[in-house]
């Protein structure tokens, strides 16, 4: 269906007079049928990439918009995060980095198209999903079902962002960018429990959408039995073989999961470029015609925002555009080369009938041919673990490598293939930055103060062990336990034992103010069991215990914190204490949050330590240091090496949790990556045995042009002396193109060429970093490179021996090798 925006309403397009149709001059009109997206009757294929405003910062938008394009997008998504735009009910926040409207107004600007994905659950391995942790507490709530306290809520809120967007005029009728909308988020992956109730919940998410009338198609991602007034999509990894359940609906691809997200203790994901343009190639040789990188973008998760359990601070997700926004070469180039390909076949594959021949050992040929012209585009892929040589007969001989796609123009001539890399890879360092921050940081000290919890003192009491979210109510990672034993026979209490069950992520227990033990969960575990031996005296005894937890997309029926227990002494003579009902007391935070120690204008400020012997491997530490940012524009970070775990602030605004001393896994990593056959999360892994995170983003924006205030809050004991702040670079810059393909080259902006350490253009072997000659190569290869790119930010050139001169390869394929130096 087709509407336009009429008298303040969106008309349905049929139900119009002809002498309306004007009103498009002002206004686009959306619509689609089950082989295109139509856009103001322009029939079209739609590459889009997922950039969420609130993983970045104002500052970043307009540049990652504008390399977003340059990689051929033509549309960007970002779902609106509820928590932080709601943290307090009917208290609304959408200002600065939260300037929703703000961000579509760029991407408009930048001539692209927009994706609202309101949700409102979004889960984006965001703390508690993207709800706000009030809902929660609401009497009779239950989230995501057939709910009336539930549905009010999420239709308010979901409301409030259409109504901010009409009154902007962002929806495609009114001129605006945006041409979709979701409502609700992959449901279906978790819906069977619900029953009857989920079905009747994802009726009414659908018709409240319809509702409000915003002009423009509304989708459910991973919803199979959606209603056919919406469109149901697909996200993973690879989606041919979805098939929307309205024949009418276009197949769409709403995250293609460009790579994944890393949690504490997990070692790095990686996924190659061939694979995620195979899956690409794979989705549109199928009748795929709109595809959402998830993430293009990946970003920061900035604050306290990241979901759980344990997800790191870093979403870097080895998108497209890396954390920084740098480009993630060779994916970015890949890919955008892809986008080309693909548009270039766009109305033959929009307006066409198609054919799949299987020419066997799991190659096929599926044949696109204009319903009008007459004119044909082909793909050409091989789902095999091996190379296949395939002849078409008259349309030629194709080499197709294992687990790739040849896109054919006209079925007779390659013009990409996702297994051939034509683009560089960009090796980045991180840089210390000269003169500037040479000297050794001087640093100053404060100790979380805990007289209070360690006497048992709190803020409230209660008789049972609470549920750490609906007490915090998401305002601090942290929460006290407090409670007091009396001891008569201490002899019978000697060698006892504190055992504590939680479902928290980590645990610190003290009794009489003494430090027992730290603990926290392993990776995939919700609950763990805490053990340790305790002296207790004759008399009363505290026992104080502080539990910290983030929560996940899951969470809001699964209890959190030290919640129900039990909580147990054990003594000899399996003698039990069991302290469950006891009288508890309550504090949720820590002092140094409430004095707001991480904030360089608050009056504690005068209590930090400076100029005595610097506390190394104390626990509940806060520490404080001045810095001047590194000259340039490059990317800024600050490496944690020699941290424990905590949180971290520059001048006041949060960078995020951190937690160095989580080494990953030793097992399971590879210095090479067989992409080939079906990606999986454990596919290809690297960083064993080092810390999960040990650089830490700083936004440019986030400092001053001279001193600057890092401050961070040590919760199992660190040293800082070795912290420092680094820039993210290009260190080495290799190309790679095979013959008759153009090669592109750069640096970062205000970087340049400054040395070819390797070129061969010929049958040169290796990876970057380690190529080497082959048996044949053109003599003008390392004099032609050099002209061309040294002293320059980029450069570009044909892989020809009309460039390079002639070779002694003969009928050899050849391809050009370069490696080289960015200053």
């Amino acid at each position: 269906m087709q509407y336009m925006w009429i008298n303040n309403k969106f008309l349905p397009i049929l139900a119009l007079l002809c002498s309306c149709l004007s009103v498009l001059a002002t206004g686009t009109s959306v619509s689609y049928d089950s082989s295109a997206i139509i856009i103001n009757g322009e029939r079209r294929v739609i590459f889009s990439g997922s950039i969420h405003y609130t993983r970045s910062t104002p500052e970043m938008w307009p540049d990652l918009i504008q390399k977003a394009k340059e990689g051929g997008l033509d549309a960007i998504e970002t779902y609106v995060f509820w928590d932080q735009h709601e943290p307090q009910r009917r208290k609304y926040n959408f200002s600065g980095k939260l300037d929703f409207i703000k961000f579509f107004k760029l991407v408009q600007e930048a001539g692209l198209y927009a994706f609202l994905r309101i949700g409102p659950y979004v889960c984006a391995e965001w703390n508690y999903g993207g709800f706000p942790m009030w809902l929660h507490n609401l009497p009779g709530i239950q989230l995501r079902t057939d709910n009336k306290i539930f549905k009010d809520e999420m239709q308010t809120f979901t409301t409030k962002i259409v109504d901010l967007c009409k009154e902007s005029k962002l929806f495609a009728p009114q001129g605006g960018p945006i041409i979709f909308a979701q409502i609700e988020n992959e449901y279906g992956n978790i819906m069977k429990p619900y029953g009857e109730a989920g079905k009747s919940y994802i009726q009414w998410c659908a018709n409240m959408a319809l509702s409000l009338n915003i002009g423009v198609p509304w989708i459910m991602c991973q919803q199979s039995d959606a209603p056919q007034s919406v469109i149901n999509t697909c996200n993973g990894f690879y989606c041919d073989d979805f098939k929307p359940n309205n024949p009418k609906s276009p197949k769409m691809w709403t995250e293609n999961w460009t790579g994944w997200y890393k949690d504490w203790g997990g070692k790095d994901p990686y996924r190659a470029a061939e694979d995620v343009a195979f899956a690409v190639a794979r989705f549109f040789q199928a009748g795929g015609v709109f595809q959402n990188y998830y993430m293009y973008h990946g970003g920061t998760n900035f604050g306290r925002t990241a979901g759980g359990p344990f997800i790191v601070t870093s979403y870097e997700y080895h998108a497209p555009l890396d954390e920084f926004g740098n480009l993630n070469q060779p994916k970015w180039g890949h890919l955008k080369q892809l986008h080309a390909a693909i548009k270039s076949g766009e109305k033959v594959l929009t307006n066409s009938s198609s054919s799949t021949k299987q020419i066997g050992n799991g190659t096929d040929l599926t044949t696109y041919v204009s319903n009008s012209t007459g004119q044909k585009f082909c793909f050409l892929s091989n789902v095999n673990l091996e190379d296949a040589n395939v002849d078409l007969q008259k349309d030629g001989k194709y080499f197709v490598p294992a687990w790739s796609v040849s896109i054919l123009d006209g079925c007779n001539k390659e013009i990409y293939n996702t297994a051939k890399v034509n683009t560089q890879t960009s090796l980045m360092e991180k840089k210390s930055d000269g003169a500037e921050n040479s000297t050794k940081l001087s640093w100053s000290w404060v100790s979380e103060s805990m007289n209070d919890t360690l006497s048992g003192k709190g803020s409230f009491t209660d008789t049972k062990l609470l549920e750490q979210k609906a007490t915090t109510v998401d305002v601090s990672d942290y929460l006290w336990y407090m409670t007091s034993v009396d001891i008569d026979n201490v002899t019978q209490w000697t060698d006892a034992k504190l055992h504590v069950n939680t479902t928290g992520h980590v645990l610190h227990a003290y009794v009489n103010q003494q430090l027992i033990g730290s603990q926290w969960e392993a990776r995939g575990n919700n609950r763990f069991v805490f053990e340790q031996p305790v002296t207790l005296k004759s008399g009363t005894n505290i026992i104080s215990l502080l539990s910290a937890t983030n929560y996940g997309s899951f969470f809001d029926l699964t209890p959190t914190g030290i919640a129900g227990g039990p909580v147990l002494l054990i003594g000899k003579g399996n003698a039990v204490k069991d302290l469950s009902s006891n009288q508890w007391s309550y504090k949720v935070g820590l002092n140094g949050e409430d004095r707001r120690l991480y904030d360089v204008h608050s009056p504690s400020g005068s209590n930090w330590t400076l100029n005595h012997r610097l506390p190394k491997r104390v626990p509940m530490m806060w520490y404080k240091t001045e810095f001047k940012a590194p000259s340039g524009t490059d990317p800024v970070v600050v490496d944690l090496k020699g941290m424990g775990k905590g949180q971290a602030w520059v001048n006041g605004q949060s960078i995020g949790r951190f937690w160095p001393a989580y080494i990953a896994d030793k097992t399971g990593c590879s210095q090479t990556c067989d992409y080939r056959g079906r990606y999986h999360t454990g596919n290809c892994m690297s960083n064993c045995a080092h810390p999960t995170q040990r650089w830490y983003h700083i936004p440019r924006s986030f400092l001053n042009n001279g001193e600057n205030t890092l401050i961070l809050f040590e919760e199992i004991g660190g040293t800082p002396s070795p912290v420092s702040f680094q820039t993210v670079v290009i260190g080495t810059l290799c190309g790679s193109a095979y013959e008759g393909n153009l090669l592109e080259m750069s640096c970062q902006k205000g970087h340049t060429i400054s040395e070819i350490q390797f070129a061969s253009f010929g049958d040169p072997q290796g990876t970057c970093g380690s190529f080497k000659k082959g048996s044949c190569e053109a003599t003008n290869s390392p004099s032609a490179i050099q002209k061309a790119c040294v002293g320059k930010t980029n450069c570009s050139f044909e892989a020809s021996e009309a460039n390079f001169g002639s070779s002694t390869c003969g009928k050899t394929s050849k391809r050009l090798l370069v490696q080289a130096v960015c200053n």
